[in-house]
C-alpha cells in the first residue's frame, strides 16, 4: 500500500469544499470500525459521506491519499489540542514545577488517546502502510514543534530545549505506538503512564 508523496488534487479553499473533504475523512474513519482499510472501497466512502464518486476525485487521485491526509489531520488536531491544554495550564498557574507541568500534559495526552483508542491504533498501523518517509518526517517534525512550543517556558537554553522536545517525543510516541500496534485493545494505561514518566522525568 505504500505510495509516493500524497497527492491532493484540489486544496479546499472554500468552507464548503473543506467540509466535503472533512466528510470524506470522517466517512473513512467510520468505515474503519467495520473492516480494515484495504477492504474499504472509494464508493463506500462517498456513499457514507453523501457525495458523488466524482467529488472524491476532485480532491484525491486514490484512496491512499485520503488515508494519508486523514492520518495527518488526526495527528495535527492532537498537537493543537495539547498546545491549547498546555497554554491553559500556564495561564492557571505560574507556580507549576517543570515535572508537574510535563506530567499533567502527558496524562492529558494519554487520556485523549485512550478515549479514541481504536482510531489511534488504526492510525499507527496505517501510518506504516501508507505514509512514505517524507510524510512521516513531516508528521514527526510537527510533533517536535508541538513539544518545543509546550516546553519553551521552562528552558532558556535552545539546545537543551531541542533535546528535551526530541526525547519526550521519542518516549511518548514509542511507548504508545508500540503498545497499540502490538495490542490494539491495550488496557494497562496507568502502568504505561508510570513507565513514560520514569523515562522522561
Amino acid at each position: 500500500m505504500k505510495n509516493p508523496e500524497v497527492q491532493v488534487r484540489r486544496r479546499p479553499r472554500q468552507s464548503r469544499a473543506k467540509l466535503t473533504q472533512e466528510a470524506l475523512q470522517e466517512s473513512f474513519v467510520r468505515l474503519l470500525h467495520e473492516r480494515s482499510a484495504d477492504k474499504i472501497t472509494i464508493r463506500e466512502i462517498t456513499d457514507v459521506a453523501g457525495v458523488g464518486l466524482g467529488t472524491f476525485y476532485e480532491y484525491f487521485s486514490k484512496k491512499e491519499d485520503l488515508i494519508a491526509l486523514t492520518i495527518h489531520q488526526h495527528v495535527k488536531s492532537n498537537a493543537e489540542l495539547l498546545k491549547s491544554y498546555a497554554q491553559s495550564l500556564m495561564e492557571l498557574s505560574t507556580k507549576l514545577s517543570f515535572e508537574d507541568y510535563l506530567q499533567q500534559i502527558i496524562h492529558f495526552q494519554l487520556e485523549q488517546i485512550q478515549a479514541r483508542q481504536f482510531v489511534w491504533a488504526q492510525t499507527f498501523l496505517l501510518e506504516r502502510q501508507v505514509s512514505n518517509i517524507e510524510s512521516y518526517r513531516k508528521s514527526y517534525a510537527m510533533m517536535l514543534e508541538m513539544w518545543h512550543s509546550i516546553l519553551i517556558p521552562f528552558f532558556e537554553d535552545t539546545a537543551q530545549l531541542k533535546r528535551m522536545s526530541l526525547n519526550v517525543q521519542r518516549v511518548c510516541y514509542g511507548f504508545v505506538s508500540q503498545s497499540l500496534l502490538v495490542e490494539p485493545e491495550f488496557v494497562e494505561w496507568d502502568l504505561l503512564k508510570v513507565d513514560i514518566f520514569s523515562y522522561i522525568t
